[in-house]
C-alpha cells in the first residue's frame, strides 16, 4: 500500500514543482497552443495538405531529453487540425482518435518537419496522417493516424 500513496504524492507534486497551483488560474486560455506552436514555420500549404518546420525547443523534452511523447501528440493535433481546414472543414471539430506509432527520437534544437496530409473530410468525420520527420535525413520520429468529428454540434 506504501507504493501506492508514493505514485499519488509524486503524481500531485509534479506540477507544482514548476507552477503553484494558485498560479494556474491566471494562464491565458490558449497558452497551451502558444506552448507547444511558438516556434513552428509554415513552409507549405495547399489543399489537403500543410509541410510545418520546428526547431525543437527545449521546453517540449521529456526527462531523456527529447521530444516528449506528449508534445508529439499535441503537434499531431494541432497540425493535423489545421490540416483539415485546407480541405474545405468548416469548424475545428474535436478528436475521435489520434494512433501514433514513435518510431525515433528528436533532440533539443533539432530541426524537424511535421507533414499533415488529409485522406478524407466528409462531412462528418475527417482523416488524415500526420507525420514527424528529422530534416537533416527525412527518418521519421513519429507517424499517426488522425480521425477528427467535424460536423458542427447542434445540442
Amino acid at each position: 500500500m506504501g507504493d501506492l500513496e508514493r505514485v499519488k504524492k509524486s503524481l500531485e507534486l509534479a506540477g507544482e514543482e514548476v507552477l503553484p497551483t494558485s498560479s494556474l488560474s491566471s494562464i491565458p486560455s490558449k497558452f497551451y497552443e502558444s506552448f507547444i506552436l511558438h516556434g513552428l514555420k509554415v513552409d507549405a500549404v495547399e489543399p489537403c495538405r500543410l509541410l510545418c518546420s520546428l526547431k525543437v525547443p527545449p521546453r517540449l523534452l521529456n526527462t531523456g531529453n527529447f521530444l516528449h511523447g506528449g508534445a508529439t501528440a499535441s503537434l499531431v493535433d494541432l497540425v493535423g487540425s489545421a490540416a483539415f481546414y485546407t480541405a474545405g472543414a468548416k469548424t475545428a471539430g474535436s478528436p475521435l482518435e489520434i494512433g501514433i506509432a514513435y518510431l525515433d527520437a528528436a533532440f533539443a534544437e533539432e530541426d524537424i518537419e511535421i507533414e499533415a496530409k488529409v485522406l478524407r473530410a466528409g462531412k462528418a468525420v475527417g482523416v488524415a496522417t500526420v507525420e514527424l520527420r528529422k530534416k537533416k535525413d527525412g527518418k521519421i520520429i513519429a507517424q499517426a493516424r488522425y480521425t477528427k468529428y467535424l460536423a458542427s454540434s447542434k445540442l
